[in-house]
């Protein structure tokens, strides 16, 4: 029963500090913006179940390992706002995956996408018909992104730029 206690007690005081940093640093913390911001949700993910599951972690020392994951993560992105060298150098670079209805294949061999995984993403968008796309693009974050279109409206160049080609 004490385990039981213990375990009820720690989640709940170790949830409100999490909300507490949450709240200072913000909504990124748990967004998936880019590689690093995925890493970083794993990562206190794992902070938050290592406090949670094993009893004999210390509730402060995982509220400082959150916190300064979640620090860092700050850090990291404002650098990356500031220095684009920063973001050229960490960051993966979106990468078109087709072009329309053409399939760039030399692009999906660098990112090791499959064609059958393109063609489950363009299920997943209702795209009918391969005259709908306009493009997909593999995004920094690893998720695949369906451009498409019923009535032939032509893709703005905006929403492809700093994609790879």
């Amino acid at each position: 029963m004490s385990t039981l206690l213990e375990t009820v007690a720690s989640v709940f005081i170790f949830f409100s500090i999490v909300i507490v940093i949450v709240r200072l640093s913000g909504l990124r913390t748990f967004a998936k913006m880019s590689s690093f911001d995925f890493a970083s949700t794993i990562a206190m993910g794992t902070v938050i179940a290592s406090v949670v599951m094993n009893g004999g972690q210390s509730i402060l020392k995982g509220a400082i390992a959150f916190g300064t994951i979640a620090f860092f993560q700050q850090v990291y992105a404002k650098l990356k706002l500031h220095y684009p060298t920063v973001q050229d150098v960490a960051e993966n670079e979106p990468t078109l995956l087709m072009d329309g209805p053409e399939f760039l294949v030399e692009n999906m061999r660098k990112t090791n996408v499959s064609r059958s995984e393109i063609i489950a993403k363009l299920r997943e968008a209702n795209v009918i018909t391969m005259s709908q796309v306009r493009a997909v693009v593999l995004e920094t974050t690893g998720d695949i992104s369906v451009l498409h279109a019923d009535d032939g409206t032509r893709l703005e160049e905006v929403l492809l730029e700093g994609v790879v080609r």
